[in-house]
């Protein structure tokens, strides 16, 4: 008689605290949002609404001036990121990765160093190095004759945003720097040997042959560059406050959707519609992983090995 295959009981039970845990703080609070922004309050009780919050999140001028700022300005920070975030990331793992580079661990090391930091220091120390009483920003500019450059761009609604979003870019440029990095330490030699046999080398030999292998690893930075840039807040919030100032210039959906689901100084917390926002961001950010998994990633599989 015939033996079936083995039941392997053993992944089901290696895969269930992991699975629990998720599910515990992440499925179950997911649903319980996307079920609470179709409520609202009605007589010390809770109604079911439907789609109302929406239509007023999206249709009521005191609600969908403050969303679509907020969006845009997340599309800002998120273009930022892009634009100077992960080139500067690719070019430090090309530069990095190079056999003649002496202390390229060191570099490694002092470039990753500032993702680890919290976003409460990142933010604080920052600040007070923008400041225009305290900071050593100005010094540092009058040292090489720039001091005229200065301004309080914290303080300024047309240099806030980018100014964080710059600082965002400072702390986490070594994640991108470190996935290229093991991008480029796993193409097979026989193919750097080959260019190199046909006389490609040096930047040549980065822009024809290693960087369209790594195309799919970029990829994969860009998108979570993206849910990265669009679940930000904390740095926003040290910096700036849960009123993202001046004049809300640096409001993005993180902070607005703390300030309607906790209620900030006078605006009284609304859970319904916070939770209507969370779920705005929840299917922005469900979007852009849809056309990445659909539209950009299958393109990108003929440069895998």
């Amino acid at each position: 008689m015939a033996r079936g295959k083995p039941v392997r009981w053993h992944i089901a039970v290696f895969l269930a605290p992991a699975l629990l845990v998720y599910t515990a703080i992440m499925i179950i609070p997911l649903f319980g949002t996307l079920n609470l922004s179709l409520y609202n309050e009605s007589a010390d009780s809770r109604v079911f609404v439907g789609l109302a919050n929406f239509a007023t999140l999206f249709g009521d001028r005191r609600w969908s001036d403050a969303f679509w700022n907020a969006l845009g300005n997340n599309f800002w920070f998120f273009v930022i990121h892009m634009l100077v975030q992960n080139p500067i990331g690719i070019l430090l793992a090309a530069l990095l990765s190079s056999p003649k580079l002496r202390m390229a661990a060191f570099y490694r090391t002092a470039i990753f160093i500032p993702t680890i930091l919290s976003f409460v220091i990142v933010g604080f120390v920052w600040k007070l190095i923008f400041s225009p009483i305290w900071g050593i920003a100005p010094g540092m500019l009058d040292m090489v004759g720039l001091k005229s450059l200065f301004a309080p761009w914290l303080g300024k609604a047309e240099y806030a945003l980018t100014t964080l979003a710059l600082v965002s870019v400072w702390q986490f440029v070594g994640i991108p720097m470190m996935l290229i990095y093991a991008a480029l330490l796993s193409i097979p030699d026989d193919v750097i040997e080959a260019a190199e046999m046909d006389g490609v080398t040096g930047w040549s030999q980065f822009w024809k042959i290693k960087l369209p292998l790594i195309l799919p690893s970029i990829g994969i930075i860009s998108i979570l560059t993206f849910v990265g840039n669009f679940n930000a807040f904390d740095l926003i919030y040290v910096a700036q406050g849960a009123l993202a100032g001046p004049d809300f210039s640096t409001d993005i959906l993180g902070t607005f959707l703390y300030r309607t689901f906790f209620g900030f100084q006078l605006q009284l917390g609304d859970p319904y519609m916070g939770s209507a926002i969370a779920t705005a961001m929840f299917g922005i950010i469900l979007l852009g992983v849809c056309v990445y998994l659909f539209g950009i990633q299958t393109r990108l599989r003929r440069y895998q090995f």
